[in-house]
């Protein structure tokens, strides 16, 4: 088991080192369309609405980066990926970006080359089950079947937790989100454990989502955000500074309401470097100025991408809590435009 593992590793270390030489960049204004990587469903992240179009938390931050580098949210093919496919099609260039709930991690940076551009969503692993199963606590858990997903973070983390706490399990793996809600609710698993905004996510697409308990117990960071390869860091630094226009567009009440009117300038400097009506940061990326106009047009800041998505007047109901602003107690934080 280790073995496949660890020459799967290279595998993917291999392809992304092949595919590190072009210039993902002018490919991408070349093509016309980013290829952005997502989830193959989780509804708030990144799932298609019921005509087909796709959209989420996630899915904001693919269509930012397509308003800033094409002029066009909508310029966007969305992949598919599942946690077993999604490292693969990134490393050999089928994809331009990751944008699906992916722990940043040592490994993955280091190991697998993949750079991780900055955290859109600060998450922990948490553990749901039915409320008829008389559980309040995750230690209470012993002997338990578990819905996992195989080739995660959270897989680790679960042997981890089940180890520390001397109690076993019995895990029932599963390759996405689909597959993980048709076990659980049909009794194939006591426990579906995944990233702690997954299950709200998951939760919030039930029958009856009262009949199913969120534990107490977070057991991990689970620090998630896009992602490219190694050795392409022109392209890097659009993806992270699109994401830091956003971040920043919330900080300094930049709205997809305002944005136009302020864009013609303001007495705020970092507002006018921001938008583009001082300094040249948008040719230092390769861009016009108006990149970060677009990029806070197409759907909103930080929060306001934050509040449709997955906020607490939405069916999945997650609280800023850490991912809050850093002026506001959270740990949001993008570096100065300067």
């Amino acid at each position: 088991m280790k073995k496949s593992v660890f020459f799967g590793a290279l595998t993917v270390a291999g392809l992304a080192a092949g595919a590190a030489a072009a210039g993902t960049l002018d490919d991408v204004k070349a093509r016309g369309k980013l290829n952005c990587g997502v989830a193959t469903g989780l509804v708030g992240f990144a799932a298609p609405d019921a005509n087909g179009e796709w959209d989420g938390f996630d899915v904001a931050v693919c269509r930012a980066v397509a308003a800033a580098v094409l002029n066009d949210a909508n310029a966007v093919e969305f992949v598919p990926t599942t946690p077993k496919t999604r490292f693969t099609a990134l490393a050999s260039g089928e994809l331009d970006m990751l944008a699906r709930n992916t722990t940043w991690t040592f490994s993955r940076d280091v190991d697998l080359k993949f750079e991780f551009v900055g955290i859109n969503y600060y998450d922990g692993q948490g553990f749901m089950v039915p409320k008829d199963l008389g559980v309040s606590s995750a230690t209470e858990l012993d002997g338990a079947t578990v819905c996992i997903q195989t080739g995660t973070t959270t897989e680790l983390n679960l042997a981890d937790f089940f180890r520390t706490n001397n109690i076993s399990y019995e895990p029932v793996p599963i390759e996405t989100n689909a597959e993980a809600q048709q076990q659980y609710l049909a009794g194939a698993c006591d426990v579906y454990t995944t990233d702690a905004s997954g299950l709200a996510a998951t939760r919030a697409t039930f029958e009856d989502p009262s009949a199913h308990v969120l534990l107490p117990e977070i057991i991990s960071k689970e620090p998630l955000g896009p992602l490219v390869r190694h050795g392409d860091n022109d392209w890097g630094d659009v993806v992270r500074w699109t994401l830091n226009a956003l971040i920043s567009g919330e900080e300094l009440g930049i709205t997809s309401t305002n944005v136009a009117e302020l864009s013609s300038g303001t007495n705020n400097p970092e507002i006018n470097r921001l938008l583009g009506t001082e300094g040249t940061l948008g040719e230092m990326l390769g861009l016009d100025a108006e990149w970060a106009k677009r990029a806070i047009m197409a759907g909103g800041n930080y929060g306001e991408i934050f509040a449709k998505n997955i906020g607490e007047e939405t069916p999945i109901g997650l609280a800023r809590g850490l991912n809050a602003q850093w002026t506001d107690g959270g740990l949001l934080y993008s570096p100065p435009f300067r």
